[in-house]
């Protein structure tokens, strides 16, 4: 008969304690999060105090402490400034509806970025519709993509709705004519027509061709396409670039967090002996001490045992966070160090003559393991005299040239995206004879891997760059 029991089973196993994963956490972070982390950790303990805000603090004070050589002076200066300030406190005192009436207009000044929903209700709005239409039009509006598009078929929202199609439709036709031209089409085809329309071009040549021909334009196929239209190739010509004038995603303008900021944690530059060195530019990070009064406080033997136990637990956990941030700063700059030494040609000549570099090369020099190494870089940004580059980029495998240098990954890139920047318009390079100038160059390189390279730049093959 089945029944019941009681085992029991001895095994080993291995987990993170919280202040291992604090410190983790502060190593992978970004200059950008690890202030948000410190700031965070400044409200949570109360031990903690940040020594850039007592600094100024103290600055302020000994500035205005009085100087006994000139103590008189002082003291009619401070008189002179008591009465300043009464005199704007009457006059505040007495209009405090205009200062309110002021700070509401100051407020209501503040302007956000409009998303494109907005940018259309705001017109609709103003348009003169029925509650009906307003209704439609607002169904519209919600079933649009960022990018302007309708995210539903009308017969698909109608049903589920339940709601007459051709009150969907008439409504769709009102968006359709609001700002930006081109939102609420349903394919690119159709928003490029709405363009055209709003341009006036509805019935020419740029109207046929997009109506009938995108796919034979994209593969540039104008010889056929000036024949089947019977035009000159010169006409084609003409009518695609004023096509490409026109904009595919009309509503990508009101995206909001688009491009968000990236500020470096690193600067790579020259010092005034002409030597390459690294900065870290943490030094708007709040600087984090434990506050002298709690360790007072802790030293006193009246506080009760659970006082002292929480004083303790909060020193002990603001000297760990603290440590974190040393750590993290000494590893992150032994890093940069080793980059610069390592990466002297691509800082004097380019991203051409990047060299190879392995995580593991580093970590054996500053003495860490190949995981620390791959934390302290993940999302980590290098300002170089070449541009701003994340810190990974700098570890990657390579080639070795026939001249017996090596080349990184990013170099072999770098090389063939100089190649194609300056082959014919009219007679683009084939990934074979960009095989065959790599090699010229001292690069062996297959041309499966340019092709995987020149995609990995996001160029199109040789065949869709041509341009008559």
């Amino acid at each position: 008969m089945p029944g019941t029991s009681l085992q029991q089973s001895l095994s080993q196993h291995q987990a993170l304690a919280p202040q291992m994963r604090q410190s983790l956490e502060i190593l992978q972070a970004s200059t950008l999060e690890l202030s948000q982390l410190l700031n965070q950790a400044l409200e949570l303990n109360p031990t903690l105090e940040d020594l850039t805000e007592s600094e100024s603090y103290d600055e302020l004070i000994a500035d205005e402490s009085p100087n006994p050589d000139n103590y008189e002076d002082w003291q009619e200066s401070y008189q002179d400034d008591l009465r300043e300030y009464a005199i704007i406190e009457r006059r505040s005192q007495g209009s405090d509806s205009d200062a309110e009436e002021r700070r509401e207009h100051f407020y209501n000044s503040i302007v956000s970025p409009l998303s494109l929903q907005e940018h259309l209700k705001a017109q609709i709005n103003e348009s003169g519709l029925s509650p009906e239409q307003l209704g439609d039009a607002l169904i519209i509006i919600g079933n649009l993509t960022d990018h302007g598009y309708l995210d539903a078929p009308l017969e698909q929202l109608a049903i589920h709705l339940r709601i007459p199609g051709q009150r969907l439709e008439d409504a769709l036709a009102i968006i359709q004519t609001l700002d930006p031209s081109g939102v609420g089409a349903i394919d690119l085809r159709e928003c490029l027509l709405l363009q055209l329309d709003h341009l006036g071009l509805g019935n020419t040549l740029e109207a046929e061709l997009v109506d009938g021909y995108l796919a034979e334009i994209a593969k540039h196929h104008y010889p056929q396409l000036a024949r089947k239209l019977h035009v000159s190739i010169e006409k084609i010509l003409e009518a695609i670039n004023h096509i490409q004038t026109l904009d595919p995603s009309p509503g990508s303008r009101f995206q909001l967090g688009g491009n968000p900021y990236i500020k470096p944690d690193l600067i790579i530059k020259k010092d005034e002996f002409g030597d390459w060195g690294a900065q870290l530019t943490g030094s708007y990070l709040p600087r984090l001490r434990i506050n002298d009064q709690y360790k007072d406080l802790l030293a006193q033997s009246s506080n009760d045992r659970k006082t002292r136990n929480y004083l303790r637990d909060q020193i002990r956990d603001g000297k760990t966070i603290i440590r974190a941030i040393d750590q993290r700063q000494e590893t992150i700059l032994a890093i940069a160090r080793e980059i610069v030494d390592r990466q002297k040609p691509f800082l004097n000549n380019g991203p051409r003559f990047l060299r190879p570099m392995t995580m593991n090369d580093i970590a054996e020099i500053i003495g860490v393991h190949p995981t620390t190494v791959s934390r302290a870089v993940a999302g980590k940004y290098i300002q170089t005299p070449h541009g701003l580059m994340e810190m990974r980029k700098f570890f990657a495998t390579g080639y070795q040239t026939s001249s017996g240098d090596d080349v990184s990954n990013e170099g072999v890139r770098e090389a063939l995206q100089k190649l194609i920047e300056n082959e014919p318009p009219s007679k683009p390079l084939s990934d074979s004879r960009l095989e065959k100038l790599l090699n010229e160059n001292g690069i062996k390189i297959a041309r499966r891997t340019v092709a995987k390279y020149r995609e990995q730049l996001g160029i199109l093959p040789s065949h869709l760059r041509k341009k008559y």
